[in-house]
């Protein structure tokens, strides 16, 4: 199943769950008022999300002779890929990461971190930045804000069931009716972490085909996972709701895939990228 497909399974997956718990916990009325509310919640954090992200992450404009590099790069890929030139920052950060945000490819900026900058090669910091670029080209930030809408809402519905009562004529009684409320949240966080880690496996793809080798992509991920599993990123501690636009974890989760993982684990990725490779897989026009 591709990374789209899959994507689309997932959304709906989502959304099911959303209107079955609607109809158990709240009713219809409850379901529709937790879902405007999180709509609109989240519909201010996508608006603003360039500036509130890079922010909280100390970001500032690329600038120098490594910043107009960074610059020059990412906007030769991004032309060669037919898409907006997004604007370029960097993170005075030790760890090696990097992140994409913004509410649409016209809207865009993606951040790479000094740590970055400092550890890989020319090669190697292209494909990043191009992977960074697919979550743009891809339209992740919107997905992502049409999932956590989603989750926000059935998590609003259980607090509603828990003080409001909720629906008395759901059939589930008291013990089945907070067994929903407690794993209704939980399973929504399951499906949105599933939806991101999807995410990552299909911007590595399109970001192989952006920068034209998908083995510098491999090779950047197997760098920047071993060292950022040894270096701190206190911003990102910080603010740890922001650790899945991060290219790699940068929170120092386990090497493992885990249920509640917002990346896949990067020896995956890697593997992915190598038989992709191996196919044959066409090279872009920047390389």
């Amino acid at each position: 199943m591709n990374g789209y497909l899959r994507t689309a399974v997932l959304m709906a997956a989502m959304t099911a769950l959303f209107l079955g718990v609607g109809a158990l916990l709240g009713g219809a009325g409850g379901a529709m008022i937790a879902l405007v509310v999180a709509l609109a919640m989240n519909a201010f954090t996508w608006w603003n999300s360039d500036r509130l992200v890079l922010r909280m992450h100390d970001a500032r404009p690329a600038s120098g002779p490594e910043g107009r590099a960074l610059t020059q790069m990412v906007h030769e890929m991004a032309d060669a890929a037919g898409m907006p030139r997004p604007a370029v920052y960097i993170l005075d950060n030790d760890q090696p990461n990097a992140f994409a945000t913004g509410r649409n490819p016209a809207n865009a900026a993606v951040a790479a971190t000094t740590g970055l900058l400092r550890s890989l090669s020319r090669e190697e910091i292209a494909a990043v930045m191009a992977h960074e670029l697919a979550h743009i080209r891809n339209h992740d930030t919107t997905i992502m804000t049409i999932t956590a809408t989603f989750a926000g809402a059935i998590s609003m519905l259980a607090n509603f069931a828990l003080f409001f009562g909720g629906n008395r004529n759901n059939g589930l009684g008291l013990i089945g009716t907070l067994a929903l409320m407690i794993l209704a949240p939980l399973a929504a966080a399951l499906v949105q972490m599933a939806i991101s880690r999807s995410r990552e496996y299909e911007a590595d793809r399109v970001g192989a085909e952006i920068c034209g080798n998908p083995l510098w992509l491999a090779s950047a991920l197997q760098k920047i996972s071993g060292l950022a599993a040894r270096i701190d990123n206190e911003s990102a501690e910080r603010n740890p709701a922001t650790a899945h636009m991060f290219i790699v974890n940068p929170l120092h989760a386990h090497a493992h895939d885990r249920l509640f993982s917002t990346h896949p684990n990067p020896e995956n990725r890697i593997r992915a990228l190598r038989e992709m490779a191996g196919q044959g897989a066409r090279r872009g026009p920047w390389a």
